[in-house]
């Protein structure tokens, strides 16, 4: 079940009409139309209401197999945590997850914290192995019990959180359903991977993305650089008008598109902006939505 579809059936459970919707929100009922029918993503903000209103989380929202939770749900958790005394290169393989969450913390530590409704032994499937040289750490997540892709993605939920003090460049690699990214601020960010849906929100910095597979990436406003990097695939950029940024096509035989409202426009860029969103790789398609 996708968003769309999700969106619609909570709001009839809960017996919420359009228009109230909307109000709680603050936007016009065309905007829930708009979303219940497929065509547009909500921005971050917006997400993040909906997600209070209806008492459930970002991932849930946006992962195929929508539940909603009871009280009771217990939720299996596995915690690594390790001391961080300088700036390092962070190179994180994680595997196939359910969503991966990744932020910037206050400590100066690396958590790396996996959690399931399903999975009772996290500490024994799972094992997170350190190798740490002069100025990085490489990060692997062992799948010990050989957990299968399709179990990983419906099951397991990857929080990252890296030192904001020692963070400066971290890599990676992982295929998700939901790649979420919020208040994470670093010098630069490669993921490599998999991911249906990404949000970015409250966060700076340049970050690439890298796939085969199709891309829709919500955000509220780009601080730096947002590259897209794809062979063959398509990338949907749902993007406030008033935050919109230079946008650049450097791939071969790529394109990109404009939409306002569910229809093609045109779009000039700010000249005297020094962010931007891009496109590289080959036989690529950037759209970018942009939202009210």
């Amino acid at each position: 079940m996708n968003f769309s579809e999700k969106l619609k059936e909570i709001r009839k459970n809960e017996g919420i009409s359009q228009e109230q919707l909307a109000e709680k929100i603050g936007v016009s009922r065309q905007a829930i139309t708009k979303w219940e029918t497929g065509k547009g993503l909500p921005d971050v903000e917006n997400m993040i209401i909906i997600a209070e209103i209806f008492k459930t989380t970002l991932d849930e929202l946006l992962m195929d197999s929508f539940t909603k939770k009871a009280p009771e749900t217990s939720v299996y958790t596995s915690e690594t945590i390790y001391d961080i005394d300088c700036e390092k290169h962070f190179d994180i393989n994680i595997g196939s997850a359910a969503a991966i969450m990744l932020s910037s913390g206050d400590d100066e530590k690396l958590h790396i914290k996996l959690s399931s409704e399903t999975l009772e032994n996290l500490d024994s499937m799972f094992k997170i192995k350190l190798d740490e040289k002069k100025n990085k750490l490489d990060v692997f997540c062992v799948n010990k019990n050989k957990l299968s892709r399709y179990e990983a993605e419906e099951a397991l939920t990857v929080e990252i959180i890296l030192p904001n003090k020692y963070s400066d460049h971290c890599e990676i690699a992982a295929g998700v359903k939901l790649l979420a990214i919020r208040n994470l601020h670093l010098n630069r960010l490669e993921y490599d991977g998999d991911a249906e849906q990404v949000l970015i929100s409250d966060s700076s910095g340049s970050l690439e993305l890298t796939a085969k597979t199709d891309y829709e990436i919500t955000v509220d406003r780009i601080t730096g650089r947002l590259d897209i990097n794809q062979w063959k695939a398509k990338t949907i950029v749902h993007i406030p008008r008033t935050n919109m940024v230079n946008v650049r096509n450097k791939g071969r035989k790529c394109n990109v598109y404009y939409v306002e409202e569910g229809k093609m426009t045109e779009y000039e860029n700010a000249v005297d902006s020094e962010n931007e969103i891009s496109v590289s790789g080959i036989f690529s398609e950037l759209v970018v939505d942009l939202t009210r």
